[in-house]
């Protein structure tokens, strides 16, 4: 899972320009827009050949990384 949470970290903080913690809220304080999720869920696609149908990023999955590492550990 460490390997996933790394990925995504390296991923938001490219996408957004800013550091970001494992525990902190993405989506609800607005780090992450509607663009960035979806250009985050096809990084996510692309990096571990799962789906992410965009009906299922919802704020509840992909709010904190690791409500986003649990989501990718639960496709694979």
């Amino acid at each position: 899972m460490d390997t996933i949470v790394q990925f995504l970290k390296a991923e938001i903080e490219s996408l957004t320009f800013e550091e970001v913690e494992t525990n902190v809220p993405l989506i609800s304080t607005k780090i992450l827009d509607s663009i960035t999720v979806v250009d985050l869920a096809v990084a996510i696609e692309d990096e571990y050949k799962i789906k992410v149908p965009l009906n299922e990023v919802t704020e509840e999955e992909f709010d904190t990384i690791e409500r986003m590492a649990k989501y990718i550990q639960n496709k694979i």
